[in-house]
């Protein structure tokens, strides 16, 4: 608890207890997520801003395997579609879990996103619009950093995490600048240099920081007030933020309860990762699950790939909720596209972006509501057809950001949700 006085006391005990900045700045500090563990204290950081977690379908993965199963059709597969736990609404029998667990979650069943093409589907479903020539637009990511994140944090605003095999996308905050890039981790969970060199003592590295802060304030003081070096204190600040994070990336600081839970994959793990992540205040993580590109053997892959989606989404939502998290924590499932309604030769599906599906839950979601419909076959869509602009504008204003902020690139206006799109209101709470 001497931890604990020391970071309420400049604060004030009183203030402490009734305030949500404090409170947020508690979370802010990585070193002391084991404090989240106190009732009052987690009960305080849980009623600050939004969190995301991206659970991205790398490669693009079957409707009809998943959320929108067409059962008896020529298009329909070898699967067969089950009851959820929500009357009227079935999904793919390759998701037990979830049709057990569909109350907190929104399936969209129409979106028509026009492009299957992996690098320019990925980029429209990355940023809510078609790329343009001469313009980085930012990632979804980007933009939740900006927008949910505390000016003053000193933790990462945007992690992405993926799997080798992806390989392609790498997240991106375009305009906005490197202040909303993406800690990337490829090959391992903890991101690189992050550790103090050990020929550098703790207290060598507090003093240091001591000096530098010396110098700085010595040479603003010469110089009257400077942004320059307002900037130049945050970022060194920042820096030794995300070092003291360094815990938050390693899951054997989890119970092995906990860890069994999320299960041994790679993908169970960065899941886990995630959860620890936007517990203590990181804004948007994205995590990759690779790789639904299922031209050859369609039903195999997704027996695979779905049994893992299923368990690591289902472990999530319900460690999420028994936190009391979900309700400020929106789950993404999202890919490039779909898949093909035909079945090819090789007993495939192919690239196909006219009727396809996404899922959302917890924050400001209504649950166990089916937006959207497409045809028997799945061939194209026949009511509520969705843009990924109108997906953006609905995750948006579920985190209850302005879906018609505008931001400017010079004097141009750049609305971050695109034109002529508005949200999906039928799946919002």
């Amino acid at each position: 608890m001497n931890q604990l006085r020391n970071i309420i006391a400049p604060v004030g005990r009183r203030r402490f207890l009734g305030s949500a900045a404090a409170s947020s700045a508690i979370a802010a500090n990585m070193t002391v997520l084991d404090l989240l563990q106190n009732p009052v204290m987690a009960d305080e950081v849980k009623r600050q801003g939004k969190r995301v977690i991206l659970l991205w379908l790398a490669g693009g993965a079957s409707q009809f395997e998943t959320w929108d199963p067409k059962p008896g059709r020529p298009t329909g597969g070898p699967f067969r579609p089950i009851d959820t736990n929500v009357s009227g609404i079935q999904i793919s029998e390759l998701l037990p879990k979830m049709a057990a667990n569909m109350q907190d979650t929104a399936i969209i069943r129409s979106l028509n996103t026009k492009v299957a093409d992996h690098g320019t589907g990925a980029a429209i479903l990355e940023t809510g619009r078609i790329p343009e020539p001469g313009v980085q637009f930012p990632d979804l990511g980007a933009i939740c950093a900006r927008e949910l994140a505390r000016a003053d944090s000193k933790v990462p605003d945007y992690v992405s995490m993926y799997a080798a095999t992806e390989g392609r996308r790498h997240g991106y905050s375009g305009f906005l600048g490197s202040r909303y890039a993406p800690i990337m981790l490829t090959d391992k969970m903890v991101p690189r240099n992050l550790t103090r060199l050990e020929a550098v003592s703790d207290v060598d590295h507090v003093q240091r920081n001591d000096l530098r802060r010396l110098l700085a304030q010595r040479f603003e003081r010469g110089r009257g007030h400077s942004s320059s070096v307002t900037s130049h204190n945050d970022a060194y600040e920042r820096v030794r933020g995300i070092m003291a994070s360094e815990k938050l990336f390693d899951i054997e600081q989890e119970s092995q309860a906990m860890r069994d839970k999320y299960g041994p994959t790679q993908f169970g793990q960065q899941a886990l990762v995630a959860r620890r992540l936007c517990e203590a205040g990181v804004p948007f993580v994205k995590v990759a699950r690779a790789w639904w590109d299922s031209h050859g053997q369609n039903f195999e892959t997704h027996r695979e790939l779905c049994a893992d989606l299923d368990h690591v989404m289902d472990a999530l939502l319900n460690d999420l909720k028994e936190r009391g998290l979900l309700e400020h924590t929106l789950v993404i499932t999202l890919g490039e596209f779909g898949r093909t309604p035909n079945i090819n030769a090789s007993l495939g599906r192919d690239h196909f972006a006219n009727a396809w599906s996404c899922s959302l839950s917890g924050c400001g979601i209504k649950g166990g509501t089916v937006y959207g419909k497409t045809d028997e076959d799945g061939h194209a869509v026949v009511d509520g057809e969705a843009k990924a602009g109108d997906l953006f504008a609905t995750i948006f204003k579920a985190l209850a950001i302005d879906w018609e902020t505008e931001y400017h690139l010079g004097a141009r206006p750049i609305p971050i949700t695109d034109f002529g799109c508005s949200p999906i209101d039928a799946v919002l709470a």
